[in-house]
């Protein structure tokens, strides 16, 4: 086991008689934690609820529950998640001085110190060759997706995320690739509606999560270089212009489905998609939104909107097929 995880004994805990005898007797600090467990923390598993995102296009065609299609999902989803804890890895190491000086991101394990820079590489890349392996036995196309997925995440960590705009957009597009990556698995065709949905949400929820960096941190080059170029003003515009296409789009697609015999369920799906989008920026607005999987996972508002969209939707989709 490396050096930086073994765990020594904890010194003996002064007793109470001790402590009263010598008030300046030292408090012995808490054993570190097993390296299994920062290991599993660095991989961020939160994270790991972005790659839901493969059961879009799947849902969206209606094809969940047919043939291989559950299998080939749950297969797409384990690949992102091995891939992206690697690129976790390799971004926690391309930030670890900036993370020092981040006021909660310096107690990610690299940044403090409980995983050497060596054995984050050496996790990397394992978890890289894992995450591409299971894809390409998925199909060949879903590897090269996830590929896609992997430099454009290691261009971010090492060069994009120092560039205004494009930092945004590469960000909200590996939103779209997860999106995109589903429809592959299964071999079903990606709509143009679906596209404009999933991109302009994911810039939607990209550009909130840098207007609560900003309100938290400040237009401060220490921790996120680009949040000096943007004002909150600004971000604010661009969720404001992201949401508003996302909304239009999501509406377009539902009346255009209404043209077959499927009734008025995808109309009505309306409803709760743009509560749902209207209550996240509010959240925003209030300086939410630096976390999307936390703030969706922790509002309860945000939760009833979602599942009562998914019951309208699935009833739609059961129609229609």
């Amino acid at each position: 086991m490396p050096e930086q995880f073994q765990i020594a004994s904890p010194p003996r805990a002064p007793a109470a008689a001790d402590r009263a005898a010598d008030p300046t007797a030292e408090v012995p600090a808490p054993p570190r934690p097993s390296a299994p467990r920062v290991f599993l923390r660095a991989l961020r598993p939160k994270q790991w609820a972005k790659n839901i995102l493969v059961l879009a296009a799947p849902g969206a065609a209606g094809v969940l529950t047919e043939g291989s299609t559950p299998a080939r999902i749950a297969l797409a989803f384990v690949a992102f998640c091995l891939v992206s804890s690697a690129t976790y890895l390799v971004n926690d190491i391309g930030d670890v001085e900036a993370d020092r000086r981040h006021p909660t991101k310096r107690n990610r394990p690299i940044a403090a110190g409980l995983i050497s820079v060596r054995s984050g590489w050496i996790a990397a890349a394992l978890l890289m060759v894992a995450g591409l392996a299971i894809a390409a036995s998925v199909r060949l196309e879903l590897m090269g997706i996830v590929a896609l997925y992997v430099v454009m995440t290691l261009s971010y960590t090492f060069w994009l995320k120092h560039e205004p705009i494009l930092d945004i957009a590469v960000v909200a597009s590996g939103f779209i690739v997860r999106a995109v990556a589903g429809g592959v698995a299964v071999d079903v065709p990606i709509s143009r509606w679906f596209l404009i949905v999933t991109s302009f949400g994911s810039l939607f929820i990209v550009a909130g999560k840098r207007h609560a960096e900003h309100l938290d941190l400040g237009p401060d080059p220490q921790t996120r270089a680009t949040l000096a170029e943007y004002s909150a003003a600004y971000l604010r515009y661009v969720y404001s212009v992201a949401s508003g296409v996302c909304m239009l789009g999501y509406c377009l697609w539902a009346f255009e489905q209404s043209a077959g015999e499927t009734g008025p369920w995808f109309e009505l799906s309306i409803v709760p998609f743009v509560l749902f989008i209207l209550r996240y920026a509010l959240l925003i607005e209030e300086g939410h939104g630096e976390a999307p999987e936390e703030l969706v996972l922790g509002d309860r508002t945000l939760l009833v909107f979602g599942a009562i969209w998914a019951v309208i939707y699935a009833i739609g989709v059961s129609l229609a097929h």
